[in-house]
């Protein structure tokens, strides 16, 4: 079957958690989390629930565990923390959890930002993968890389995405 034909047979609504990786913001303050989330609703599919969390290897790891508990979430996207510093866990507390990863979405992610940003691009550890039957994937925390990675990768694949990890 082609992707043309799994498409037509995927879900035309996701159901999306949002949280957001962060020392400094708040739900208030969070406009990569709120991009992330009316971009969503733009396209059809519910947003189960947006947090921010501290970017602590715990605190990141528990809130993923909770919304792979979860049966309402098929996709648990995070913003945030994907960086190099040593404050920037979530790659390493994301990727821990992935059971199969989406390698493809963290370098295309990355080729699209150079064609933006140039080599910065490398910076980013955006990484996407599969967990409990379940879509994560994680961006980095600017808005313009949550912008693009929704509009380019995310949002044209989202059903597609849905739909072959739940078999």
């Amino acid at each position: 079957m082609s992707h043309t034909e799994h498409k037509k047979l995927s879900p035309a609504v996701a159901h999306a958690y949002i949280l957001t990786i962060s020392d400094t913001r708040t739900l208030a303050t969070d406009s990569s989390g709120r991009t992330i989330c009316d971009l969503l609703w733009a396209d059809g599919h519910s947003v189960t629930g947006r947090k921010v969390v501290r970017d602590e290897p715990d605190q990141v790891r528990e809130a993923v565990e909770t919304q792979l508990a979860n049966p309402d979430v098929q996709v648990i996207i995070t913003t945030g923390g994907t960086g190099i510093t040593s404050r920037d866990t979530t790659y390493e507390a994301i990727s821990a959890l992935l059971e199969k990863r989406l390698d493809g979405f963290g370098e295309l992610f990355r080729m699209l930002s150079y064609e933006e940003i140039g080599s910065a691009a490398m910076l980013s550890r955006a990484v996407g993968g599969l967990a409990k039957g379940k879509v994560i994937l994680s961006l980095p925390g600017s808005e313009p890389a949550v912008r693009l990675a929704m509009t380019k990768l995310i949002l044209p694949e989202m059903g597609h995405l849905v739909r072959e990890a739940s078999r």
